[in-house]
Formats: C-alpha cells, sequence, structure tokens
C-alpha cells in the first residue's frame, strides 16, 4: 500500500501542544470541525488559519501534539485539509488520535524544511520519503506497520471497521 502527497510545508516550531493547535476554549463554542477549522493556531498567530489550504503539511520539531489529550485538535487539522504531519517526535496521545482519524503522522528529520517549500511525501510500509522539491533533498521518515497503513488509507479506525468487520493484528 502506497499514499502519495503533494503540498506546501507549513512549519511550526517544537512542543506544539493541543491547546495551540485549538483552543479548548473553543469547543464550548462548537465543536463542528468546519468552525474550528477557522481557529488554527490561534493563540500562536491569529492570522494561520487563514493562510493553510487544502493540501498544506504540518511541518514542526519534536514532541507535535503533547498537552492534553483532545481528540479534536486532530479533527481540526484535518478539517482544515491537512492530511499529514511531519515531525521530528508526537506526543503519544496525539499520534494514536491521529492514526485513529486518519491523519497520517509521520515521523522524521523535518530540520531545514522551510516554510512554504513544496513537498513530495510517498509513504509505503517500508517508511515515508520526503522530497523536498525546493532544494532536491530527499528525507526518510519511520515505516509505518501495515495495518496501520491500511487504517490511514480507509480514513481512520472507524472507517476501516466499518468496511472489513474485524481486526485482526498480525
Amino acid at each position: 500500500m502506497t499514499i502519495e502527497l503533494d503540498g506546501r510545508a507549513v512549519v511550526l516550531g517544537d512542543d506544539v501542544n493541543t491547546d495551540y493547535i485549538i483552543s479548548s476554549s473553543r469547543k464550548k463554542d462548537s465543536l463542528d470541525p468546519g468552525v474550528l477549522r477557522h481557529f488554527l493556531f490561534e493563540s500562536v498567530d491569529p492570522l494561520l488559519a487563514a493562510s493553510i489550504r487544502p493540501g498544506d503539511l504540518l511541518v514542526a520539531g519534536r514532541n507535535f501534539g503533547c498537552g492534553s489529550a483532545m481528540e479534536v485538535a486532530v479533527t481540526a487539522v484535518l478539517a482544515a485539509g491537512i492530511r499529514a504531519v511531519l515531525a521530528r517526535s508526537f506526543a503519544r496521545t496525539y499520534y494514536r488520535n491521529a492514526i485513529n482519524n486518519g491523519l497520517i503522522p509521520i515521523e522524521c528529520d523535518t530540520t531545514g524544511i522551510a516554510n512554504g517549500a513544496r513537498l513530495q511525501v510517498l509513504i509505503e510500509e517500508r517508511g515515508a520519503r520526503v522530497v523536498d522539491r525546493t532544494d532536491g533533498r530527499r528525507i526518510d521518515g519511520h515505516p509505518l506497520p501495515a495495518i496501520v497503513l491500511q487504517i490511514l488509507d480507509e480514513g481512520g479506525l472507524v472507517p476501516y471497521f466499518r468496511k472489513r468487520h474485524d481486526f485482526t493484528i498480525p
């Protein structure tokens, strides 16, 4: 199974916590993903959400998604049209929430990827390959188990179960 993506890099830093992704106070106003996407990263940069286009790829440093286990932090990212996050590391809960909801977490060395760089991403069982089309540099990412790729290919755990009606860990 292969997943191919092509998008513009939206670069963030280290320790992006779930409250930076979407403020927990916004959940009081609405849980509608279409509404929440407009407030993505508002506490970091109030103009960032308006600049994100469908197909963009989030690029971060270490510990992306740390903080509380708000699943809505994944939902808001997906609602903005972002299919994958590239980071040097992820908080474990965010990583699991991402997979369960169909957001692709790619662990790789993101050092040197510039904001606005065009990235081509190929995700296979053997690992992810990122090509920075700005400078031609190739970055290898950590592999994802076949079952995780299947879940991501279906759009998350619920669509995976609805289609297959079973779950077997090889």
